[in-house]
């Protein structure tokens, strides 16, 4: 049976998609460095630690595995460390990702899932956000992944590469099981941060920008839970088994939550209290970013079943408890 290989595997994302596509009967291999993953997340399938700027590294696994199909989850995902250091995320975002694309090539697999983000979109000319929208990303994070979104449309005239390239919005809680869930060091994303909060580590929380033309004067965001991204991507990768052409979905639950919102869901959820602190805006934050999946719906049959953000932060709360 040819394998999967997931790439970055061992991070957030990568990990829920690699539990799902395990469960579905897949046979996966996680090709992943571990800078930014945790060995600990990789409960399925195989483990093969490599480097993908490493072309050395990604042959081998190649060479040893017979894939099917490839999903890419490997990239730097600060957009405040991309503005400060570009040439970090230009390296490690697009190079790396050409040369597993050249292996791919040589080895004749021709089938790739990409980790995008609604980042390529930069600040909305309306909302919600469609697959239509411009695209004119405003850091290099997001340039950095709309020059991969183009380079797969030239290798698919030129070579043949079919493509499900996915938009995050905002990846949000853990597994229902409490098996694997979000772990950045250090913590830079919202609920996490909040969740320290409320389990004493941080001693208040800083809200930046509560003077937003929003009903509360935060701002707005699309917060998607990661195991409706994770059943996302075995769609997708169905999608393309099946000799299905290449596509860009958006991926949001369509339910905007302010950053107050959020921080009320958290206090309620861990019936905990903690200090709040209020700082300026963040350069370039949008007042609000809602995006339309009405595409990944309608043609592959997307269904996202958490809705609300109190169900989303308690996953997340389950899965911090069992981590501390």
């Amino acid at each position: 049976m040819k394998k999967i290989l997931i790439v970055g595997g061992a991070g957030y994302i990568g990990s829920q998609v690699n539990k799902l596509l395990s469960e579905s009967g897949f046979e996966t291999v996680v090709f992943d460095n571990l800078s930014k993953g945790h060995r600990e997340s990789v409960k399925w399938g195989i483990l093969e630690v490599g480097d993908l700027a490493k072309v050395d590294d990604i042959e081998k696994v190649f060479n040893k595995y017979d894939f099917e199909a490839v999903l890419n989850f490997a990239a730097y995902i600060e957009v405040g460390e991309s503005v400060k250091e570009p040439e970090k995320y230009y390296f490690n975002n697009v190079i790396t990702t050409l040369n597993l694309l050249s292996v791919m090539k040589k080895h004749q697999v021709v089938k790739i899932i990409f980790s995008s983000t609604a980042a390529t979109f930069g600040m909305p000319e309306y909302t919600p956000i469609d697959e239509k929208h411009p695209q004119n990303p405003i850091n290099p994070y997001g340039r950095t992944k709309l020059m991969i979104e183009n380079i797969f449309k030239d290798y698919d005239s030129a070579y043949g590469l079919k493509y499900v390239v996915f938009r995050y919005f905002n990846a949000c809680g853990a597994d229902a099981n409490g098996e694997i869930g979000e772990w950045h060091e250090p913590e830079s994303h919202l609920i996490p941060i909040l969740l320290e909060a409320a389990a004493g580590k941080r001693e208040f929380f800083q809200l930046n920008g509560v003077d937003y033309p929003t009903e509360d004067g935060s701002c707005v965001r699309d917060y998607v839970h990661v195991e409706d991204l994770a059943q996302a991507h075995l769609l997708g990768l169905k999608h393309l088994l099946s000799g299905g052409g290449s596509e860009f979905y958006n991926l949001g639950s369509g339910m905007g939550y302010s950053n107050k919102q959020i921080l009320e869901a958290v206090k309620k959820v861990t019936v905990k209290d903690f200090g709040v602190k209020y700082g300026p805006r963040r350069e370039g934050d949008p007042a609000i970013l809602l995006a339309s999946s009405e595409k990944i719906k309608k043609e592959l049959g997307w269904d996202p079943k958490y809705k609300l953000i109190e169900g989303i932060v308690a996953t997340a709360w389950k899965w911090y408890q069992k981590k501390k």
